[in-house]
């Protein structure tokens, strides 16, 4: 049996009479950017996560960096960011000229160890950006409290938790301002590169607003030297066709690792942790294994796809070197990076493939 890591396929024929609908919308009226499509997926996507904005961008790095800029934090500024995430948090602090203070994770959940950060304030500290990794909320009770105590603003990555809960709330809601990504692999995905900014304040709003737009607040008045990053309306129509859906997918990627946690009993694979507050929606399913790289090779010659998430840890990567972080420096991220594997994971997954995954890690010897 042939397994894919993912696949947009079974989502695509779901939903391809409504995909086709929003392409044919926006063709017919032939306006391509900041238009009706982007308007009501904005307040669609708003309304969807409990927020009083949506600001529509080009992509979810661009969300994070214009939500730093629009906050005014930049050169001689400090912002706290887990050390085991995707790369394009911090490159969104260095983006706005500011510095990047890794901290380390709860091994656990692999989420930012909220009892880790107030030892990595300093006078310079300026925000907190928390990722809610793997699809998993963050702690955000004390990290909130921690920002409040210091005066720290904080910024949320929700590239990977759309529709995700913390304590019955949608993340995204807690912070003062929130990136989302709709790359296309995203529980929420574009076709092709989109993401938004969601804020309940609204001078923050209508300052990204403008960030994104050339630094214009209207046509040829430009009032800061702002970026091009804005959702166009051919994304934001598929965007809007797809969100009515996202809870049901969301379910079924639950239900698919509720028979993932249920079933798998290999000691020498470690699953993920859930915390008993959270809803998590499983964008990845990442579980660990000290045998990591005998476990992918004896997956895939069973056909099954696999991913690993993440690596290299970012403050061992080459661009960030200029920081002068060595090995062992974050021994929590660096042991993530060397003993996670991602397991297949998507809407559309059949019983069968379910039990075969299920059936080959069991089966797991190292």
């Amino acid at each position: 049996m042939k397994i894919p890591f993912s696949s947009f396929l079974p989502m695509e024929r779901d939903l391809e009479q409504d995909l086709r609908g929003a392409f044919d919308r926006v063709f017919r009226r032939s306006w391509y950017i900041g238009g009706a499509e982007d308007e009501a997926f904005e307040q669609a996507f708003a309304d969807y996560c409990g927020a009083r904005h949506c600001i529509g961008v080009g992509n979810g790095l661009d969300a994070l960096m214009l939500a730093l800029k629009a906050l005014d934090i930049g050169a001689g500024d400090e912002v706290i960011v887990p050390s085991s995430t995707f790369i394009a948090t911090a490159l969104a602090v260095t983006y706005v000229g500011a510095k990047v203070v890794f901290v380390e994770p709860d091994i656990h959940t692999c989420n930012i160890d909220p009892a880790r950060i107030e030892g990595a304030i300093t006078e310079h500290t300026r925000a907190i950006m928390p990722v809610h990794l793997y699809g998993q909320a963050c702690d955000m009770d004390p990290i909130m409290a921690i920002a409040r105590s210091h005066g720290l603003k904080v910024v949320e990555d929700c590239a990977q938790a759309h529709g995700a809960t913390y304590k019955g709330r949608r993340v995204g809601t807690f912070g003062d301002a929130a990136g989302f990504s709709f790359y296309p692999g995203k529980n929420l995905g574009a076709l092709g590169d989109a993401g938004a900014v969601v804020t309940n304040d609204d001078a923050l709003a209508e300052r990204v607003r403008a960030l994104g737009n050339y630094g214009s607040d209207y046509k040829y008045h430009h009032i800061y030297k702002g970026n091009n990053s804005r959702l166009d309306e051919l994304q934001a129509a598929f965007l809007l066709a797809k969100l009515p859906h996202l809870d049901r997918m969301n379910a079924e990627r639950r239900r698919i690792v509720d028979r993932y946690i249920s079933g798998m009993h290999n000691p020498r694979v470690e699953l993920p942790c859930v915390r008993a507050d959270c809803v998590p929606v499983w964008h990845i399913f990442a579980v660990r294994c000290d045998a990591r790289d005998a476990l992918e090779q004896y997956l895939e010659a069973r056909g099954i796809g696999t991913n690993k998430h993440y690596p290299i840890p970012m403050h061992l990567q080459e661009c960030y070197r200029d920081l002068g972080f060595k090995r062992g420096d974050f021994p929590i991220a660096e042991a993530i990076s060397a003993t996670e594997l991602s397991l297949p994971m998507y809407y559309g997954m059949t019983e069968g493939e379910i039990e075969y995954v299920i059936d080959a890690i069991n089966a797991f010897e190292g």
